[in-house]
């Protein structure tokens, strides 16, 4: 799998502790390794991030994508579960 950064994705990683960033860039190596990885804990999104699916970070911060083709994904967002849920 594949994956590419949103604009915004990139500017809300820049803001993100050093320590995050580190589990981020792990987790998406994981992705693009295996991206039903258990660890992970891939899932579809519903309301407002309909059409979306989401990846576990870490604990609290969590990875938006959307599908672009089959084997391509664009990650659109990043941040805590509150930041992205409300």
């Amino acid at each position: 799998m594949e994956y590419l950064l949103s604009k915004r994705f990139e500017k809300e990683f820049s803001k993100l502790p050093s320590g995050v960033k580190r589990k981020v860039i792990a987790a998406l190596e994981r992705f693009v390794q295996d991206h039903e990885h258990p660890s992970l804990r891939a899932h579809a999104l519903a309301g407002t991030w309909r059409d979306h699916w989401s990846i576990d970070v870490t604990g609290d911060y969590r990875a938006v994508y959307t599908h672009v083709t089959e084997d391509v994904v664009r990650f659109v967002a990043i941040g805590t579960h509150a930041q992205l849920y409300g």
